[in-house]
């Protein structure tokens, strides 16, 4: 039924108007190429986002080179819109002199600030560049004041937040940025598709065919279907299958709520989207964002004679047309798993029609639920979005009283695949589109901005003209004739507006006006119109003038270990083992039992990661008995390390003091909170800080007193490899063997499938009572848990070995091997980690306990992501 769907809530045409005293926001439009940087310029965007060839997070987009900077940048500060490029995937240690060579570029051609992922290029570009703007992308999982206040401390200019973070957790941000005078503007997603996933913190793509979310590659594979799995036994959900694909954010309803939060830049997602879309959804944005400042739009791009359209009126409609899986608040109001995820499907839809009520020849019938008119076209649903589809444009409607007849060309539908009872959507609305390309085809500029204008004089002296365009620039110019006194029709208020606010064909029109001319005086209206003019070409000069960065010269570029390091933070005493001594195991446990399994197998460090941080406790207290009844063991060579939940979002500081109660002997560090909350505490790395440069790992080590760090998951061999070259072995965690860790979400699969309830308050908690898995299309069961805040982490279900490429990595100095486990039992822990403990003393080959391990595994093993040459996986359409 579509009842039961949650789908988009109603979005408000009409959006009310906050005090007028608060700042005004930047509404920021994506580009994937020239036609989407005009359709967003010429629709009133303040500022774009692009990427380059390389080193951005859409590397399926367009994109513009590097040689396009120049006439780009041109073009956008002519007509007063700011552009940003993306710069935000992880770079390796073999790219780094690639990268620098990028980023100066990007400083000489004026763009106007970097959206970076990599903590390692943020330092480089603050060594290239101590002014240049860097803005942190929701790559880097900024989701707490403790973000924003490391970000400042990289020289950070602006926090793009995790999507996830509420209205309410924004406020947070601010008042503890604000309380601690480390706070930076703000930026939030407000419209466009959600990842499922906490971005910069899923690895199923390149878990599952070696192409890696953070380096710009997804391959979507939250949008495909999946199966539930409680307890051994498949769920029935009916026909809910699309279980990890999210609406598509609509921040429309909550724009005063952004505007009273203060935050700086609205972010509008697309840039793999049509010229079309970014036209659409910046002007609907555009006018509401006016209307919530009670400003009229700067100029509002005219509609089409044709467009007594419902986009004229209603933004949800064009909003739903130019992209929607169904539009909803995402979490800007809470969390509410149940809405979240309708799971019905994972496309494009539109605007829903109605259901099918009978099926005729050639025809269908059903009672209409929004517009349709001859032209458009629309797709039966039949409840299998994976499967062809039935659709196609409509030739005419006919409407007998509530009921309305649409008839198709023939031969355009297969009949026997039409039922009564399908849902119908509105997939394409030609009309629309049209009005939408005619706002930005061609040279011509349809969207303007205000120029302030003040004219001064008196008899005698030239008539000076002063324009301000709001942004900086001012030009002044002055009449080659004196103004004369006047007998008749001198220039007043009312005429000097009208001549010098003829404005068309420029980027500005007329804003405020104030004469300080003294008496009655004139002058010559072809010398007013030269004065206009003069006026307007010195300001495009003026804004089409790249901003002057700081460059520094090549040599002193910081591409190396230990470049301009702050000294390393006082902590806790280190153990620290030289690159002399041998390689040894680091089990990572994720039940208690196995715990002494990994002891039995002679393992004297382990990483806990539960579920429940009670169990911490009980564990470490375990730990100490077998420390103690251990005759061999010398306790200072043995340690437990407890790690909190990966992402902490405000208000759960009860976790980490939940989890430090229990007297580890270290903490895994995953976040920026961590780094504070266990500043005095021994401290290590874990995978999730992304550390794939030397750049980036000296920052955690040398700064914040970390012991080591773990190397970036989406690193391969060879890139790994360039890594130990780069940097003392020693330092890293290497992880060797493991359960990839995919998709980390903040929305809960056991609350929203195995409970009626929005969150952990109403849920009944059936991730304490349920084992859980989602069965993939090939049949693969991806075991799902969840952690302490309620966000829950996939797995691979295939576990991934490094074992052949042990010996390449011990030459390079590493010495510390992480082995993983996620549900396996305990004599599968003790007999893993026993054969890897010989794989490292020498005793086997890798070779050999690769061919062991996909015998002795009911699944088998991977060689995952160290595959230098990956398979890729086939993606549904965006």
């Amino acid at each position: 039924m579509l009842s039961a769907m949650p789908a988009a809530q109603p979005l408000a045409a009409s959006v009310p108007a906050v005090a007028p005293a608060l700042a005004r926001p930047e509404l920021l439009a994506p580009a994937g190429d020239w036609e989407c940087a005009r359709a967003a310029v010429e629709n009133g965007a303040d500022a774009i986002y692009f990427g380059l060839e390389r080193f951005n997070a859409r590397m399926r987009a367009h994109n513009f080179t590097h040689a396009d900077l120049p006439a780009l940048m041109a073009f956008l500060h002519q007509r007063g819109v700011r552009g940003y490029v993306t710069f935000n995937t992880l770079v390796f240690a073999d790219e780094l002199a690639a990268a620098e060579e990028y980023l100066r570029v990007i400083i000489a051609a004026g763009v106007d600030a970097a959206i970076v992922q990599d903590i390692g290029i943020c330092r480089l570009i603050r060594q290239l560049s101590p002014d240049f703007p860097i803005h942190c992308s929701t790559q880097m999982t900024i989701t707490s004041a403790a973000g924003v206040a490391f970000a400042r401390d990289l020289g950070a200019q602006l926090v793009v937040l995790a999507r996830e973070n509420s209205l309410a957790d924004i406020a947070k941000i601010r008042a503890g940025g604000e309380a601690t005078s480390t706070s930076l503007p703000l930026e939030v997603f407000v419209h466009g598709a959600l990842c499922v996933a906490y971005s910069g913190q899923c690895l199923t793509s390149e878990s599952l065919g070696g192409r890696s979310a953070n380096r710009g590659e997804c391959a979507q594979a939250c949008r495909l279907p999946y199966e539930l799995i409680a307890d051994g036994e498949k769920v029935d959900l009916g026909d809910r299958r699309y279980l990890l694909s999210p609406q598509d954010l609509a921040g429309i309803d909550v724009l005063p709520d952004l505007v009273r939060a203060g935050v700086a830049s609205l972010k509008i997602e697309g840039r793999l989207k049509s010229p079309e879309y970014v036209a659409s959804i910046t002007r609907v944005y555009r006018t509401a964002l006016d209307r919530v400042l009670g400003a009229p739009t700067a100029a509002a791009t005219p509609r089409a004679p044709e467009s007594a359209s419902p986009a004229a009126a209603d933004p949800h409609y064009e909003l739903q047309m130019a992209f929607s899986r169904g539009l909803y608040t995402g979490w800007f109001r809470g969390i509410d798993n149940q809405a979240l995820a309708h799971a019905r499907f994972g496309t494009k839809r539109g605007v829903f029609l109605g259901t099918v009520a009978h099926v005729g020849r050639e025809t269908v019938s059903l009672r209409l639920a929004a517009p349709l008119k001859p032209g458009d076209g629309i797709v039966f649903d039949a409840g299998r979005p994976d499967e062809r589809e039935e659709g196609g444009r409509v030739y005419q409607v006919v409407v007998a009283g509530d009921e309305a007849t649409l008839h198709f060309g023939h031969g355009d539908i297969d009949w026997r695949r039409v039922q009564a009872g399908q849902r119908v959507w509105k997939t394409s609305d030609p009309a629309l589109e049209r009005e939408l390309h005619a706002t930005f085809a061609g040279e011509q500029i349809r969207f303007q901005r205000p120029l302030h204008l003040e004219v001064h004089g008196r008899a005698g002296t030239p008539l000076t003209l002063i324009a301000r365009d709001g942004r900086g620039h001012v030009a002044k110019v002055a009449s080659a004739l004196p103004l004369t006194p006047a007998d008749k029709q001198p220039l007043k208020l009312e005429r000097l507006r009208h001549q010098l606010g003829r404005l068309g064909g420029t980027p500005f029109t007329l804003g405020d006006f104030s004469s300080l001319l003294e008496g009655d005086v004139i002058l010559p209206v072809s010398e007013l119109n030269r004065l206009r003019r003069e006026v307007v070409a010195e300001l495009d000069r003026q804004r089409a003038a790249p901003p002057r960065w700081t460059l520094v010269e090549a040599a002193s570029r910081a591409t190396s270990w230990s470049a301009s390091t702050p000294p390393r933070a006082a902590s806790a005493p280190v153990a620290t083992q030289s690159a002399a001594d041998g390689p040894d195991v680091v089990a990572v446990i994720r039940l208690p039992e196995q715990l002494e399994a990994a002891w039995s197998a002679g393992v004297r460090t382990l990483y806990c990661e539960f579920e429940n941080p009670k169990h911490y406790r009980t564990t470490v207290a375990r730990f100490r008995e077998l420390q103690a009844t251990d005759p061999w063991s010398d306790r200072s060579a043995s340690s437990i390390w407890a790690s909190a939940p990966r992402v902490f979002k405000p208000g759960e500081e009860w976790i980490l003091q939940q989890v430090r109660s229990c007297a580890a002997d270290g903490y895994l560090v995953r976040n920026y909170d961590h780094l504070a909350f266990f500043a005095a505490d021994r401290k290590r790395g874990d995978f999730s800080l992304n550390v794939a440069n030397p750049l980036t790992a000296d920052y955690f080590l040398a700064r914040f007193g970390l012991e080591r760090v773990t190397a970036s998951y989406d690193l391969n061999l060879a890139q790994l490899e360039a890594l130990l070259q780069s940097a003392p072995g020693a330092s890293f965690d290497i992880t060797l063997h493991q359960h990839m860790p995919m998709f980390h979400m903040e929305h809960c699969v056991f609350c929203a499938f195995l409970s009626d309830g929005k969150d952990y308050r109403d849920c009944g908690r059936p991730c304490e009572t349920h084992r859980v898995a989602l069965r993939d299309r090939v049949g693969a069961e991806l075991p799902l848990k969840a952690d302490a805040g309620c966000r829950n982490t996939v797995y691979n279900n295939r576990a991934q070995t490094g074992a052949e490429y042990a010996s390449r990595l011990i030459a390079l100095g590493a010495r510390h091997f992480r082995i993983e486990f996620v549900n396996e039992s305990a004599d599968e822990v003790a007999r893993t980690l026993g054969r890897y403990q010989q794989l490292l003393r020498g005793e086997i080959s890798g070779a050999e306990l690769w061919r062991e391990l996909r015998l002795i595994n009911q699944l088998g093993v991977t060689r995952g992501q160290m595959e230098t040459a990956p398979q890729l996986l086939s993606r549904p359409h965006s």
